[in-house]
């Protein structure tokens, strides 16, 4: 039996203290089937996604960091959605896809440029201080090229620079078979689902990345209206995403 773990967790007072804390509770279990990281502390469990070769060797490929590498169990969710999504028509959309980390897991792991689908990745790759949510470290006028060279690989893999959900006027699929949303805004993911929704196919899985998490409870608080007016109701999941299958 496999474990995993890393030290990353948000919103602790003193992270030492909290991940000395957290070495104690291990230390008082059978060492098997632990997992900690991402806010995520649990043990017992099978952690099937370690015995995933394609993600595996997807995600050390591709995961360079240590946020990235506590996100696993994240990415292995989206990597069963973009599996169901490659059984149905339509492409497939991530709005917004930052350094291009999730999209790249997803695509090596299901071998995507065999696909005859196309992935379209949007961001605006730069911030300023009149959006209404937080800019990421790597925000900056060199980040859309640097995605663009990531993916430089794999032509069916489209990256579009702008803001979501005005650059979905002009540049998205008529079919959709995999959606991920992954704004941080409230009202940027409402525009895009505004848009975007009707387009998925029946099967479709959508992933919201910040579903179930406290700091971004207004977008729970926005989606969940418009999802019941549509009668579906979105599953949180321990990762603290959302899950939801048309």
């Amino acid at each position: 039996m496999k474990n995993y773990s890393t030290t990353c967790f948000y919103g602790t007072r003193d992270l030492n203290e909290f991940v000395k804390g957290v070495q104690h509770s291990v230390n008082q279990l059978e060492p098997f089937g632990i997992f900690t990281g991402d806010n995520l502390i649990t043990f017992g469990r099978n952690l099937s996604f370690l015995d995933d070769e394609d993600f595996m060797a997807s995600f050390n490929k591709n995961a360079e960091n240590i946020t990235e590498k506590s996100l696993i169990w994240r990415y292995h969710t989206l990597c069963w959605a973009a599996r169901q999504g490659m059984r149905l028509e339509g492409d497939f959309v991530e709005c917004a896809c930052y350094r291009g980390t999730t999209a790249r897991v997803i695509a090596d792991t299901i071998h995507f440029g065999k696909s005859e689908k196309t992935y379209y990745l949007y961001d605006l790759f730069e911030h300023d201080s009149s959006m209404d949510h937080h800019a990421m470290p790597e925000h900056g006028a060199g980040l859309y090229d640097q995605v663009k060279k990531r993916f430089s690989d794999l032509p069916n893999v489209t990256i579009t620079k702008g803001s979501v959900p005005e650059v979905l006027h002009s540049v998205a699929p008529e079919k959709i078979s995999f959606l991920h949303l992954d704004v941080n805004s409230a009202s940027a993911e409402i525009g895009a689902l505004e848009l975007l929704f009707d387009r998925l196919v029946p099967g479709a899985v959508v992933v919201l990345d910040d579903y179930g998490w406290i700091a971004y409870r207004e977008q729970k608080a926005a989606e969940d209206p418009f999802f019941l007016a549509r009668g579906y109701r979105v599953m949180e999941l321990p990762t603290g995403q959302g899950l939801l299958i048309k």
